[in-house]
């Protein structure tokens, strides 16, 4: 008889660095399997891997055994090693921060092709390169262009919102200190009727 699923966890771990202390142990302990025998086969399945990050989907049976699938690691964490940078941009493709070559994304959208929803090369260089441009990564020859003057008028308009505010602050200003000049006049006349 087929053991019975109960459970589907997914977890991102750094590969063979799996340990019983959180986050691994706060998930899996109550799911109620052996912490520290699924650290152990993670760890050794990833040995090869070290210093990615490796998605696992982890199926918890009825009898309290486990199975787990390794994925590829995650669009951005490859980016981010390709383009050797910490972090991705915060304003997204408005703000560039590295710039990849269309090779190198080749070799991200190869790596990733097992977990996209792409049947060719190109639709999995497609799905990496949006990653990419959400991050301000730019794509040497393909989109580095259109991303910098992209840039370039999100600083403009930055610029003038500031601007705008800066009016609008010292109109606000303004506004109070008339306010305020007419509740004094009205003050002193009132004190001056009694």
């Amino acid at each position: 008889m087929a053991k019975e699923v109960v459970k589907k966890i997914k977890l991102q771990i750094s590969a063979g660095k799996a340990t019983p202390a959180p986050p691994v142990g706060t998930v899996l302990g109550p799911a109620g399997i052996n912490i520290q025998d699924f650290c152990q086969k993670f760890n050794d399945a990833t040995r090869d891997k070290m210093g990615d990050v490796v998605p696992c989907e982890i199926s918890i049976y009825d009898d309290r055994t486990f199975d787990f699938v390794l994925k590829t690691a995650p669009a951005p964490f490859l980016l981010k090693k390709v383009a050797k940078i910490e972090k991705g941009s915060k304003k997204g493709a408005n703000e560039v921060v590295a710039t990849i070559t269309v090779d190198e994304l080749r070799q991200i959208a190869e790596t990733k092709m097992p977990d996209l929803n792409a049947n060719t090369i190109e639709g999995a260089m497609n799905i990496i390169e949006g990653t990419a441009r959400n991050m301000g990564i730019a794509v040497k020859g393909l989109n580095d262009a259109e991303l910098q003057n992209q840039a370039k008028e999100a600083q403009k308009e930055e610029a003038e919102r500031e601007k705008r505010e800066e009016q609008l602050e010292k109109m606000e200003a303004e506004a109070k200190e008339s306010v305020n000049a007419e509740v004094e006049v009205i003050g002193k006349e009132n004190k001056e009727e009694e």
